[in-house]
């Protein structure tokens, strides 16, 4: 592998993670417990797209092959999409999808923050355009952690029940591989293990103050840097591309 199929391949990473957190954040659309709140995670949504949007513009350049960013969204299948397991994992009840937010807005600061020291200029350009936004966004979901955590004995559970759940998927956003050690050299990648002393430290803060207990003694899932999902992928992106799918030269 050389240093351009590494770095496409990197960027679909980052790209798939984005899009695929935004598609399961925008199923809240118009369901959210109030108003404010649906407006909040559409918001979110619609910034996570947008992050998506840039990288994957970028990724089509790298590429090399005349793909746009449409097609490398809409057209690949459930085996070339790299995105971290959890933001897969589907919404559940408010309180699951606060936490799952949470848990990939901790990782997202603290990577996004280091991206912005890449050599690669295209993707320092985007990781300091995204961190004004993934600093709003983990202000939002760790305020709410902390509001379900400590208010009633049933928001307790819920988010308890939710945090046993994903817990199990939080180390396969630290994997390392062959793609990330090219890019180290060159200073372009961030080592997600350099990152996870911060991010346990600022999520065991929130949980201490939510009083929520980690999972002890979990077996943690991973597979996603080489394409390996849970079943859950597969329905998002059938529902996702349908359309360009079915009408592929469509325009709107």
């Amino acid at each position: 592998m050389n240093k351009q199929e590494a770095l496409f391949k990197y960027l679909l990473r980052l790209a798939d993670t984005s899009l695929i957190l935004a598609q399961r954040n925008g199923e809240w659309c118009g369901h959210g417990p109030f108003l404010e709140e649906d407006l909040a995670l559409t918001n979110i949504s619609l910034d996570l797209l947008g992050q998506a949007n840039s990288i994957y513009q970028y990724a089509a350049r790298v590429e090399g092959k005349g793909r746009t960013e449409d097609q490398l969204a809409f057209h690949r299948n459930e085996r070339e999409f790299y995105n971290t397991l959890i933001v897969e994992q589907s919404n559940g009840d408010y309180a699951k999808t606060i936490l799952r937010q949470f848990l990939c807005d901790a990782f997202n600061f603290y990577f996004y923050t280091e991206l912005i020291k890449s050599k690669d200029e295209m993707l320092a350009a985007i990781a300091a355009k995204s961190i004004k936004e993934i600093t709003y966004h983990l202000r939002h979901s760790s305020s709410w952690v902390e509001r379900l955590g400590e208010g009633t004995e049933e928001s307790h559970n819920r988010i308890q029940d939710a945090l046993n759940e994903l817990w199990r998927y939080t180390g396969d956003m630290f994997g390392n591989d062959v793609v990330n050690n090219i890019l180290l050299k060159e200073n372009i990648a961030i080592n997600p293990a350099s990152i996870q002393p911060k991010w346990e430290s600022k999520v065991k803060e929130i949980f201490e103050r939510a009083t929520l207990t980690i999972p002890s003694n979990t077996f943690m899932q991973s597979g996603s840097i080489d394409g390996k999902h849970t079943e859950h992928l597969g329905y998002i992106l059938a529902e996702m591309q349908s359309l360009p799918r079915a009408l592929p030269d469509a325009k709107w």
